[in-house]
């Protein structure tokens, strides 16, 4: 577990861009870091690629590919970050007339003389095999002891409206552990759609735009009743779920009611390591989550199909779990032969998300606002009994994203 929280746990620079960083020293045409001699860049001419050598790391950068990643003004647009150059355009069979390093600059010369100046930096940063070794999204994967154990402070209303460090700080934690919390919110729902605001834009759907609800069973869904919730993410019945839950108890005059909190993907990467094969197949085979909903106000019908668990595809990171038991839809998506090896992967999963360790049960009471990475992190509830009455929201996972990379956030 030591190996699966380290992997995770890097925040901030990627491996290429630490490099990059480093004061490189010049000597005797090798580079010298920290007492390591490093030889210099060296590329190949391959019939259908650039092959470069650079800082210990072999890159394999497909001619066409140079071409329509050139970054001189002809070809891309700096004041918009949009390319110029038309793609259909160039020909696929292309090749340099002449290469150079210099300056640690890979620079190329086309037919007909366009010239094509990289930095290798940034060809190492953006190039296949830089992509695989880093990781897009950094994270802290976590049980109930990790957390509490990190003593990640909640924001405060008043600071939190007013400064941008402290909405950075807020940021970061959301990034970092997929939740995060503002205290001392006034408990009403005015208040509640300021605070999400401050975040995102508010992603209206079937249930509204932002919703206040009790125990009434007014939509056909479990959550409107006091029984007890298992985990689960919420819309897995959408192609694309909402990215970012948002809850507020504005009171509750009963007994019962905690939430429970659980890390979907410090769940995953566990299975990841006792059972790639199992890993396998719940980031590869697509399932059905249906929503039905057919009263006199509300007519519904949704279907979202998926694996349990996404990942992108050139390094394997985990970016989305689906896991609704409640939602899940007939599996008729697996050949038989593959149904039984399903569940054992899928019963696998389950296990890990239902280990007491891996719990984390808080009490939200007026005031204390949570935000929660419906793409990540799990939510349910135990049964209450009274009155209890709940607002929120979902936020639209792009905007959130959008403002954590404007204050400079790796996300």
């Amino acid at each position: 577990m030591i190996g699966m929280l380290s992997r995770s746990i890097r925040a901030g620079a990627t491996h290429t861009q630490r490099l990059c960083a480093l004061n490189w020293t010049t000597l005797r045409n090798k580079k010298l870091v920290r007492g390591y001699v490093v030889p210099p860049a060296t590329l190949h001419l391959l019939e259908d690629c650039l092959e470069l050598h650079y800082r210990g790391s072999r890159m394999h950068l497909d001619y066409v590919w140079l071409r329509d990643h050139c970054r001189s003004d002809s070809s891309f647009n700096f004041k918009t970050n949009q390319r110029n150059l038309d793609t259909g355009s160039i020909d696929l069979n292309i090749r340099p007339d002449h290469t150079k390093l210099e300056d640690d600059h890979l620079i190329i010369t086309w037919p007909g003389g366009h010239t094509s100046n990289y930095s290798l930096c940034w060809l190492a940063e953006n190039s296949y095999e830089g992509k695989k070794q880093s990781t897009i999204q950094p994270r802290i994967l976590w049980n109930a002891d990790i957390y509490n154990n990190s003593h990640v402070a909640s924001s405060k209303w008043d600071t939190f409206m007013s400064s941008d460090d402290e909405l950075k700080m807020f940021l970061q934690n959301y990034l970092l552990y997929g939740i995060a919390f503002v205290d001392d919110v006034p408990a009403t729902v005015e208040a509640t759609e300021a605070v999400t605001q401050r975040v995102s834009l508010i992603r209206e759907t079937t249930y509204g735009r932002m919703w206040c609800f009790t125990s009434d069973f007014s939509r056909g869904d479990t959550a409107y009743s006091q029984l007890g919730l298992d985990r689960h993410t919420d819309t897995t019945y959408f192609h694309e779920p909402c990215g970012i839950q948002v809850f507020h108890c504005l009171k509750h005059e009963g007994t019962g009611g905690r939430n429970l909190l659980v890390d979907g993907f410090y769940a995953a990467e566990t299975v990841r390591l006792q059972s790639p094969e199992h890993f396998d197949l719940l980031s590869h085979v697509p399932i059905r989550h249906e929503f039905v909903e057919s009263d006199d106000g509300h007519h519904n019908h949704m279907i979202g199909i998926g694996p349990i668990l996404n990942t992108y595809p050139w390094n394997n990171e985990v970016y989305l779990i689906r896991y609704n038991n409640y939602d899940r839809s007939v599996i008729n998506t697996i050949p038989h032969n593959v149904v039984r090896r399903w569940y054992v992967a899928h019963r696998q999963l389950t296990m890990e998300l239902r280990r007491p360790e891996n719990e984390l049960w808080i009490k939200l009471t007026p005031g204390k606002v949570i935000f929660i990475d419906n793409w990540r992190v799990m939510h349910g509830r135990e049964a209450f009994t009274g009155v209890r009455q709940l607002c929120g929201c979902y936020l639209s996972r792009d905007d959130v994203l959008s403002k954590a990379r404007g204050f400079g956030l790796q996300a």
